[in-house]
């Protein structure tokens, strides 16, 4: 048995759909799809939150694209009348249970973590209602459950959410595995699930990968894989460098670090479910399914030259905290990043020296993590500082911090192309170096450090 993941890059359009629909009517059967919400769904429902507290007036217009979004591919894929209506009728209850909580949200004038999560789950709940439906028309054996109906138990944190693993095992054998005996396809909404107190809570953008990782762990699957709509993971962005060569293994800890800072292709988390397991994780592309894709597994085989892959995330800003003898005074990074916690912003990472922190976000928080440490009071710094035009390339690969020169290596390619680098981070990842560069520079480097640890093959 298999768990599949398919993704909202995969949801997009109608011909792209009902491509994904075929596939899933060969391959399906006895098998658990967790899937994420039609492309742009997630980002209609968040933004309708902010515009249903603006005014009231907006509402209809969110309900009313909502609607049309998935009405529209639903006329394409589900070609009998039956099917086809009563998708429409259980659309409609749906979405207005949507609309009571926005005018909720606008009577209240208070957008809580529980009601963004409430609503920001519901994209994932339309798409299996969707595809169920349209297998269903195609006289395929179909049906889905909702993770909150089937105990998949989470810690009860909003937005973040972890999932308790042992009681979510007992729950799923004892719901979905009669329906797996019976050889039924078998759907559930990725990227939320259920406090313990019956609150819907999720698991932060992209995580309906991590779902996917519980049900395979849960379920005992042969294997997990990701349906995506790229190949697998390759050694560097083809826009950069066209000759990048696909990665056809890698380990747990490579994914997952070019997963957090490089190629957006799997949630970082992902692997966390599967590691007492040790499953293997497959990436597919669903334009050509029988192409190898890449492996993940708990170890992978070194590279000849340690390096498996060159990636960038141009997603960086900087706040500098600026402060003498920061190593010697208690309580420090501490108090600053207590500071952006409680002001809601995730901080990637931290780099420090005896005379200043480096915190590195998400661009979207720079201007309120930057407002949040000023309010500080009283200031355990004398400067803040912001950089916003910095892009993070990081080389990954096992043994990397064995291998004797690579950083050597790296810096001379860097600095061959006359780039300078602003910032290093090499130890604390067995398996990644990390450093940072102008965005004016970000491609050069990235082409530089490639062509010096891949050999391009030659043709006669």
């Amino acid at each position: 048995m298999k768990v599949i993941k398919i993704g909202g890059g995969c949801l997009k359009g109608k011909k792209n759909i009902g491509h994904i629909l075929e596939l899933i009517g060969k391959r399906g059967r006895g098998n658990i799809f967790v899937v994420s919400a039609l492309n742009g769904v997630t980002d209609i429902l968040i933004d309708g939150m902010s515009k249903a507290l603006e005014d009231e007036g907006n509402i209809p217009g969110i309900i009313s694209r909502l609607k049309s979004k998935h009405v529209l591919i639903a006329r394409h894929l589900i070609s009998a009348d039956k099917f086809y209506k009563k998708f429409v009728r259980d659309l409609s209850r749906t979405l207005s249970e949507i609309e009571r909580l926005y005018y909720g949200l606008n009577f209240t004038r208070e957008l809580t973590p529980r009601m963004r999560d409430v609503i920001s789950s519901f994209g994932e709940r339309f798409t299996v209602e969707l595809l169920v439906s349209a297998l269903r028309c195609r006289g395929v054996k179909a049906t889905y459950r909702m993770p909150h109906k089937v105990g998949l138990l989470t810690d009860g944190k909003f937005g973040d959410a972890t999932v308790n693993l042992r009681k979510t095992r007992r729950n799923l054998q004892t719901h979905l595995g009669p329906l797996l005996k019976e050889k039924m396809i078998l759907f559930i909404p990725g990227f939320f699930g259920v406090s313990e107190e019956g609150d819907i809570t999720t698991f932060g953008r992209g995580g309906s990968d991590y779902s996917a990782a519980v049900l395979a762990g849960a379920m005992q699957a042969d294997i997990l894989e990701i349906w995506k709509d790229v190949p697998g993971y390759l050694s560097a962005d083809p826009k950069f460098v066209p000759e990048a060569q696909l990665i056809p293994i890698l380990s747990y800890d490579e994914a997952a670090e070019l997963s957090y800072f490089g190629a957006k292709i799997l949630h970082p988390r992902t692997v966390e479910p599967l590691r007492t397991a040790k499953l293997n994780i497959a990436i597919k592309n669903t334009i050509n399914p029988d192409a190898p894709g890449s492996l993940i597994t708990p170890g992978s085989p070194r590279s000849k030259n340690f390096i498996k892959s060159v990636a960038h995330d141009t997603d960086i800003g900087i706040l500098k905290v600026h402060s003498s003898g920061v190593g010697a005074r208690p309580g420090v990074l501490a108090l600053v990043a207590g500071q952006l916690t409680e002001s809601g912003i995730n901080i990637k990472s931290v780099v420090t020296s005896q005379t200043c922190i480096s915190l590195l976000l998400e661009l979207k928080d720079l201007e309120s993590g930057h407002l949040a440490l000023k309010s500080l009071r009283p200031r355990p710094f004398r400067r803040l500082e912001k950089i916003e035009d910095m892009s993070l390339i990081s080389i990954v690969g096992e043994g990397i911090v064995k291998g004797k020169g690579i950083a050597a290596r790296c810096f001379t390619a860097v600095a061959g192309c006359n780039v300078n680098v602003e910032m290093i981070s090499f130890g604390p990842s067995r398996v990644a170096l990390y450093f940072l560069v102008r965005n004016r520079d970000l491609k050069n480097a990235v082409s530089a450090i490639h062509s010096t640890f891949f050999s391009v093959p030659t043709h006669q």
